[in-house]
This record gives structure tokens, sequence and C-alpha cells, in this order.
């Protein structure tokens, strides 16, 4: 067995869904995801077995591009995550009524076959193919299935897919570049190549935009709030989930192994600038009277602090990096689930018109509570291992950093924190707030396991990620 039957499960399991009926797509959806995440399991325990699970194949000879896919603790991660959330989302669905379901649920499998194509390619050509391919079903769905105002959802969506995709060109002139001096596609051959300052400098900024605009930084951040808001709930979850982990984990795949020393001699910059973007979001999330913006915003500033941590070139940094990448997966997915849930019984996400709910739902509440300390980073939850392991890396460089950087919780607490209270505590709305039923409370039992148990034990992960973290420093130095 190899990583290519992952992809084959997906992309198979997208056409079944397709060509199956209206009444039974979400179910077939649920089961092909589901038989994903099982084979990614097996993979992961044929990996730590030491046996080999990556496929290499001559694909096109002039130029020459292979089908190569590389599983290694670090690609492995991100791909458990991906067939982890891929059914979570799809699951958290079922209380929701769509149109044309068939087409919805197979672009989500698309998209997630996509997106782990993305984490396991090991040839540039492939890794961009599989790159610019997870764009095509998320714009769909949030232009077919989206919330509010038609044309205003076109307009923000045609603006996301445009701003991602002209980022990608970048990247695309950076590959072709390197094709011309590597003669291949190859990460090893692109990290064997010895580039000139100058070239280092301009590839590593080509990378830099194609990410910048993906994860987001700051300035580059301008289309996330209004896509996350127009975006159906479970486009949202994909986005923040996963889609936003692409582009943090390919600093560290592509970006700074390839122009190691630009990376190095530009690490102050980029880490300042991660850091602003910290601080900016987490300035606009305590602005917020709706509730998805308010998380987009929060979700900025963590991924801002995950940046910079990437940018220390340490293996604290990578390591808490990646740790914090899987736990805001989990973390952002419950909390956009709960925002869908405020929404399905209230019809509203402006917190100003929320209130009352813990007096009606204490099972609801308790998980949202649970879910808004995990986010800022609570001792005991998965977000307080990558946070904490964050700001170690940054203090490394420079003590300031780290200290600026935690703004992110303490901001994050307050805005958070007042959030809970003004949407869950008060006697503001006055509807009927039904408590959550059984699919919803196992959508949130899984998310709250996964946040305490590798709160608690992250050592299974680190063991997973370090190896290849530490390979991928080999090359930095």
């Amino acid at each position: 067995m190899n990583v290519s039957l992952l992809l084959v499960i997906l992309l198979a399991g997208a056409l079944i869904t397709y060509f199956s009926s209206e009444k039974l797509a979400r179910q077939v959806a649920l089961f092909v995801s589901l038989v994903a995440f099982v084979a990614t399991g097996v993979l992961l325990s044929q990996f730590q077995s030491g046996v080999s699970v990556d496929v290499m194949a001559q694909w096109i000879s002039k130029p020459n591009i292979s089908f190569y896919l590389k599983a290694d603790g670090l690609s492995l991660a991100l791909t458990l995550l991906t067939t982890a959330v891929t059914p979570l989302v799809i699951f958290s669905s079922f209380g929701n009524s769509f149109q044309n379901k068939r087409t919805l649920y197979a672009l989500i499998l698309f998209m997630a076959f996509a997106m782990t194509g993305t984490f396991l390619a090991a040839d540039g050509f492939l890794y961009y193919i599989f790159w610019e391919l997870s764009l095509i079903p998320i714009y769909f769905i949030g232009l077919l299935w989206g919330n509010g105002d038609a044309e205003l959802r076109k307009q923000t969506m045609i603006r996301f897919f445009i701003y991602t995709f002209a980022g990608s060109l970048f990247m695309l002139v950076a590959f072709i570049f390197l094709y011309q001096k590597a003669g291949s596609f190859l990460l090893e051959d692109l990290y064997a190549l010895n580039l000139t300052s100058s070239e280092q400098f301009w590839v590593f900024l080509a990378f830099f935009l194609a990410y910048a605009i993906k994860i987001p930084i700051v300035p580059f951040h301008s289309w996330q709030a209004d896509t996350y808001q127009s975006n159906p709930a479970l486009g949202t979850m994909l986005l923040s989930g996963v889609m936003l982990k692409m582009a943090l984990f390919s600093l560290i795949r592509w970006q700074i192994p390839i122009a190691p020393d630009a990376a190095a001699e530009y690490k102050n910059f980029f880490i300042v600038l991660s850091i602003i973007g910290v601080i900016y979001g987490s300035i606009l999330a305590l602005r917020q009277d709706n509730l998805k913006k308010l998380l987009a915003y929060s979700s900025l500033a963590h991924v801002g602090l995950i940046a910079a941590g990437t940018y220390t070139l340490t293996l604290d940094g990578f390591r808490g990096a990646v740790l914090q990448m899987l736990a805001h997966g989990f973390v952002i997915v419950g909390l956009f689930f709960a925002a869908e849930i405020i929404e399905r019984r209230f019809g509203t996400q402006k917190i100003s018109e929320m209130g009352g709910i813990r007096s009606q739902a204490v099972w609801f509440t308790s998980v949202f509570m649970i879910l808004t300390v995990a986010s800022v980073g609570l001792p005991g939850t998965f977000n307080f291992v990558g946070e904490f392991t964050l700001l170690y890396s940054l203090s490394q460089i420079n003590i300031w950093y780290a200290i600026i950087g935690g703004t992110t919780i303490i901001l994050g607490a307050f805005y958070m924190l007042r959030m809970f209270q003004h949407s869950m505590l008060g006697e503001t709305n006055t509807k009927v707030f039904a408590d959550i039923n059984i699919q919803e409370k196992v959508v949130f039992v899984i998310i709250v396991a996964v946040l305490i148990l590798f709160g608690l034990y992250p050592k299974c992960l680190n063991d997973l990620i370090v190896p290849a973290l530490e390979e991928t420093l080999k090359h930095i130095k």
C-alpha cells in the first residue's frame, strides 16, 4: 500500500458522490471520507514501521516531470489533519438543507483530494497542479452555496480567486526558473541547487507572495474576512481548518529549504511582518460584532504567530508551527461549527443580537466554552502546546518578539471571552435556542477530545514530525 491509494480513494469518491442520488450524496461522501481517514491511519502505521509508502514514477519526459509523492512525518501529519477534518465537516452539515447535494459533496471530496496531493507532492510541477486544483472547488462552494446577497458573494469569491491565483503565478515563475537550473522539479534536486544570493532572494520573494496571500499575512489578508463570511459553514471550515495550512506547510517544505540564505538574511523582517499580523488581527477582532468575522480575524492573528515561529529557522519554531497548525485546524473548525449552530437557531451572525443561550442550552454552552479557552491557549489544551513552543522559539531570536507576539494570547483572551459573555450569557435574544442534538454532539465531542488528548500528551505527534523537521534544517544549515 502506498500514498497514491489515498488520492485514488478521494478522487474516485468525488466521482461516485457526483453520480449518486441526491438523497444518498452526503452519506456516500461521509463514507468515502471515513475510508480515506482509515487509509491514512494504515499508511501512517506502515510508515512508522519503516515501510516505504512513497510513489515515484516518470510522468512527462520533456519537460522532466515526475509523479512523486513523498511521505514523511511532516506531510503525513498534515494529511492526517485533512482526512480527519473532512468527515467532521461533512457530518456537521447534516443539519443543513442544500440544493444539488451531489455536486456540493463531490466538490468537498475533490478539494480534500487536491489538498492531500499538495501535502504529499515532492515534484514542484505536481505540487503546483494540486495547489491550484484546490482553489477550484472552494470557489464554487462559496459562489453557489454561500451566504448573503448573490451579487456581493460573486464579487467576493471572484476577488478571492484572482487574489490567490495571481499570487500562485509568481510561484510558478520561480519553479520554471529553478527547473532551468536543476533540469527537474524534484524536491531533492531543488534543495541541492547552489543559487546565488540574488537568485535566492527573488525565488524566496516569489514563493512568499504565493504563500502570504493564502495564509494570509498582513497586508495580503484583505480577501479573508469577507470570503469566510460569504462561504457556507462547511466552506469556511475547509478554508480555515485545512486550506490555509497548505501555505504554512509550504514555508517549511518548499520556500525556506530552497532559498535558505535568503531566509536567514531576511528572517527578522518576515518575523516582524508576521507579528504585525498578530497584533493587527487581534485589534480587528476586538472591533467585530459579526461572529464569523471575529473568528476570521482571530485566525489571522493565530496564523501570523505560526508564520513568525516558522521564520525563526529553529527546530522549536518549526515544531511549534506544525503543532499549532494541527491544533488550530481542529479548534477553528469547532468554533465555526458553533457559529453555524447559533445562526441556525437565531438567524443572525451578530453578537449583539445573541445572548441568553446558557439558560437554554447547557451542552452547547459547555462545549463552546471549552473551544473558546482552547483557542486562547489554556494550559492542558492542544493550542497551548503549539503557542508556548512558538513563543519560546521567538525568544531564542529576540525576547521582544516573544513578548509582542504573546499579545495574541492576552488580546485573544479578552475578545474571545467577551464574545462568549455577550453571545452565551444575558437575556438579549428571546428566541428559543434548542440544545445540540446527537449529531452535533458527536462532532463537538470528537473535536474536544482531540484538543484535550494532544494538549496533555503531544509526544506521539512530536515523535512523528521532528525527524522530518530535523532533515529540513540540515538543508537550511
